[in-house]
């Protein structure tokens, strides 16, 4: 098709109006808010295991081992705490701190309530000891072993710091006697969590990286070499996942079909190193003029598909067309004896049909394209009977 021109049917001579339906997602925005939600539901958890705590001291309060005010005050502490952070994460404060997880802060946090029901009533000592070593065991995997090991220290010399305020309070030699043997204990605990930390820290690292070797791994078994887009057994797979799911739900799907025109000259002219660098910059153009939900790969040699899920013909051909003024315009290397263009079959899967049948139509369109005179953008005809 001429430059400027619109997008025209096969076999049909009238052009066809098109614009563009739907726009760009957000990929950053989206990404950040699966993190926050994912931070929100951490912190629910987290605080599961604070009720848990209070469900403890609820019994403890039932066998007249604490009053009403200490429980009500732990209880008011924890939900007040509780409030804080999730404001904080809602109204995305938290992306302001180094640590956006607030991990250490909520660790804190936690730490220093229970210290401060032990301090007001001594009995919860047989809480605190497996609910700190609990609290170190949810943050074990993502705190480092020296931040643990500075943890534990605090810890322990505000423990002991209360261990002295209750001796000065109360003066009773048993309870004394009580306290220090539960903080030697604790004391001899908490270097083997420190060392489990620090050996869960390079488990935990090693299996990140494994991971991200076999992701990258499974990247480039779907990417062409050369070009980076999308190689051709995946572009396929995804055509007839993509067709599956057309087929379910109802909903829209194109298909086109690019060619580049000339190309034979333009490897006789440049050589087979400059067409690689043709189609390098073609894919690239490409790449960088469709959506996010949108499939481009190379199906071989100079011909590529694109895939346009959920997407109407109307919507379809504005992308196609759109692409095609791009590499008409793009600034190729004068050393080719004319402009790079290309020539585009465009259909809409009509449900039910086979991907064979989809590719068949759509690829008719193209070689219409081609022998219409070639940079242009040709639509199957039954495309439109279909979806009207």
């Amino acid at each position: 098709m001429p430059s400027g021109s619109e997008p025209e049917l096969a076999g049909v001579g009238s052009p066809v109006s098109v614009r563009q339906e739907r726009r760009r997602g957000d990929p950053n925005g989206d990404s950040l808010k699966q993190q926050q939600g994912a931070r929100l539901a951490r912190l629910s958890l987290t605080y599961l295991f604070a009720a848990l705590y209070l469900g403890v001291l609820g019994v403890f309060y039932l066998q007249d081992w604490i009053t009403l005010n200490v429980f009500q005050l732990a209880a008011g502490l924890v939900g007040m705490s509780y409030v804080i952070f999730y404001l904080l994460f809602a109204t995305g404060l938290n992306l302001r701190s180094s640590t956006r997880n607030l991990r250490g802060p909520m660790t804190v946090t936690a730490i220093g309530i229970m210290l401060f029901v032990v301090y007001l009533a001594p009995a919860t000592q047989m809480a605190f000891i497996p609910y700190l070593l609990l609290t170190f065991a949810f943050v074990m995997h993502r705190m480092s072993s020296s931040v643990m090991l500075r943890l534990s220290v605090a810890t322990l010399l505000a423990y002991a710091l209360i261990i002295y305020l209750h001796h000065r309070q109360w003066a009773d030699g048993d309870l004394l006697s009580q306290e220090i043997m539960q903080f030697v204990a604790l004391a001899l605990t908490l270097p083997g969590f420190v060392m489990l930390a620090n050996r869960v820290q390079r488990l935990h690292s090693d299996l990140y990286k494994a991971n991200r070797k076999i992701h990258d791994i499974e990247q480039d078994a779907q990417r062409d070499e050369l070009l980076g887009c999308y190689n051709r057994r995946y572009i396929i797979a995804a055509l007839e996942q993509q067709k599956r799911l057309a087929d379910n739900n109802g909903e829209p799907l194109c298909l086109a079909v690019i060619d580049l025109d000339h190309f034979k000259q333009i490897n006789d002219e440049a050589g087979h190193l400059g067409g690689d660098d043709v189609l390098r910059a073609f894919s690239g153009i490409a790449l960088c003029n469709i959506r996010q939900e949108d499939v481009f790969g190379r199906y071989g040699g100079e011909e590529f598909l694109l895939i346009l899920p959920g997407t109407s013909l109307k919507a379809a051909s504005h992308i196609a067309e759109r692409l095609r003024r791009q590499v008409e315009q793009y600034d190729w290397p004068v050393t080719l004896g004319k402009p790079v263009t290309v020539s585009i079959g465009l259909t809409q899967h009509v449900r039910g049909e086979s991907v064979l049948d989809l590719f068949s139509r759509t690829d008719a369109a193209m070689y219409v394209a081609k022998h219409g005179g070639r940079n242009r953008v040709v639509i199957e005809d039954s495309a439109i009977a279909a979806s009207s």
